[in-house]
This record gives C-alpha cells, structure tokens and sequence, in this order.
C-alpha cells in the first residue's frame, strides 16, 4: 500500500525517463512535488538519489534489527559487558556459563563478592536475565581475553569449563599472567585432576565424584547429612558457618587465647574449627589455644549470633 502522495506533472513527449521518473518516486512513496520542471539530467540525478537512500534505509533497519535479535542492545543498555576490567581488583573471573557456571554466579552473587564470566557463546550471555551480572565475551583459552579480563589483579579464577584440556590449558595460561591468583577448575576424573594440580591449580572438583558420594552418605549416615545441609556459609539461613581471619580481629584481640576473647559468652557462637598459621586444622579447638598472625577461627551460629561477633 502506497502511504505517500505523488505530485503529478504533464511531461510531453512521455519519454522512458519520465515514465522511469514517475515510477520511483511513486513506489518510494517519496511525494514529489516539482518547483520548477527538471532538465533531463536532474530527472537521473534524483532516481539515482532515492534508490540510494532507500538502499541506506534499508541497511539501517537491518543493522538495528540485528542487535534487537541478538539481544546486544540489552546487553548494552544494561553495561553487561564491562569497559573497565582491567581496573578491577582482587575479583572472582568465572570461565563458562555452564550449569555449573551458572551455580558459582549464584553463590558469588549472595556474597556480593565481585567478579565477571567469560564466555565465548553470544546466545548463552544473552539468555541471562540477571542485570547484575558482568560478561565478556571470549575464548577463555586465549591470553588476551584473560587480560581483558584483569587476571593480573584478579583474586581467584574459576574454571567451569566442559572439556578438561580447555580447563588445563586456561590453568597454565592463568599461573603465567598470575602467579599468586587462586585457581579452582573442574575435572571429569583423577588422571585430569593430577594434571590440572601439576599445572598449577589449586583446588580440583569433580562434579560426579562429589555428587556420588554425596548420594551414598545419605544413605550410610542419612541424619548427619540432613544436619550438615542446614549449615550454611550465607547469612539468610538459620545456621552459619563463618570464617574469622586474626586481621578482621580487634587489636585487643591479637595473640590472645580462644578463652580470653570470651567468643561464645559475648555472642553466644561456638568456635569450631581454628587454623594455624602453618596451615594446619584443628578441630573443636581447646580454650588456651592462641590467636596468632596467620591463623583463623571457624564459628557457627545464627545469623544473630554472627552479627553480634562481628560488632
């Protein structure tokens, strides 16, 4: 359907270019309407004229078109992908948005610790509804996204990636560009896990041997299982599991034992677990142990229980 309204003029002779003239600016419905009659020349000048700028309309409602498909104006509008990595500091780089990606997002969003994914897949980064989080997109195997990533300031890197040689190439990439930063990658079995801890990581989790023995202590010890899930490392369930660094302590608190800082009688949290500055556990720790520089304490209570410990 034609929108526009053409201005007609008798031409004479009603040569092929003014039948060719009519018609364009008929179907682009641009309304022509002369002021003064046009030489035969400036007839060709203003076909040439509106089939061109149709031709940019066009590429124009394509182009937009495009990023709304995609989802990048989204993407953009809501800053999911950063501009400011590099300036980040003592940040979590999660590589993959996988299922289980998407777990570690989830629990690094309750802690409000900072960090960004990276990502490779468009689709994937456009699926997310969450606005908080910060994508880039790229092949965490390849150094230059790991630098656009910050990993030279970074604090921990996660690796959700699904293949192991991904996952043990980005581990030795990551120790080069950083070789103080915590790496957690994922394993599918113990010969990709020897790898992976010889080429640095630190810390490897096999998904299916957590799950599997997770199933078959139900139904060895059903009751301490059930008693553990209750215990929780975030602040919105009934029992905590905090850890309390010697450096979050009062200065009056230094080098004092576990019986003169008076934990439980202040705030009515239990202190569980201690770890000594060598690194080693120790569980149910007696009162005349000392806090010293290095170590830290593990407590549980409420949710109360912590806010008062930590004023």
């Amino acid at each position: 359907m034609i929108i526009g309204t053409v201005g007609f003029m008798y031409f004479e002779g009603d040569t092929l270019l003014n039948s060719a003239f009519m018609t364009v600016i008929t179907i682009s419905t641009v309304g022509y309407s002369l002021l003064h009659e046009l030489t035969d020349d400036g007839k060709t000048f203003i076909i040439f004229l509106i089939i061109i700028s149709l031709g940019v309309y066009a590429y124009s409602i394509s182009i937009i078109t495009t990023y709304f498909v995609e989802g990048n104006v989204e993407r953009l509008l809501r800053g999911r992908i950063s501009k400011r990595n590099k300036k980040m500091k003592d940040h979590t780089i999660v590589c993959g948005y996988g299922r289980i990606g998407q777990q570690v997002t989830e629990e690094l969003l309750a802690y409000n610790m900072p960090f960004l994914v990276i990502d490779e897949e468009a689709e994937v980064i456009a699926s997310s509804t969450n606005s908080k989080l910060v994508f880039l997109e790229g092949d965490a195997t390849n150094d230059e996204v790991l630098l656009k990533a910050g990993i030279e300031n970074a604090r921990a890197l996660i690796i959700a990636l699904p293949l192991d040689a991904d996952n043990l190439y980005v581990s030795l990439s990551a120790r080069a560009l950083n070789s103080k930063i915590i790496i957690i990658s994922r394993g599918t079995d113990e010969s990709a896990e020897k790898k992976l801890h010889m080429a640095g990581v630190d810390h490897v989790i096999l998904p299916e041997k957590v799950g599997g023995a997770h199933m078959a202590k139900l139904v060895i010890k059903k009751n301490v299982v059930e008693f553990l899930d209750h215990l929780s490392y975030r602040g919105d369930s009934l029992t905590n599991l905090e850890e309390i660094d010697y450096i979050d302590l009062p200065d009056e608190y230094h080098n004092k034992t576990i019986l003169e800082i008076g934990i439980r009688k202040k705030s009515g949290a239990n202190i569980v677990g201690f770890k000594t500055a060598e690194g080693e556990f120790v569980i149910n720790p007696t009162p005349d142990i000392k806090i010293e520089l290095g170590s830290k304490l593990f407590v549980l209570g409420t949710p109360e229980q912590i806010k008062s410990l930590r004023k």
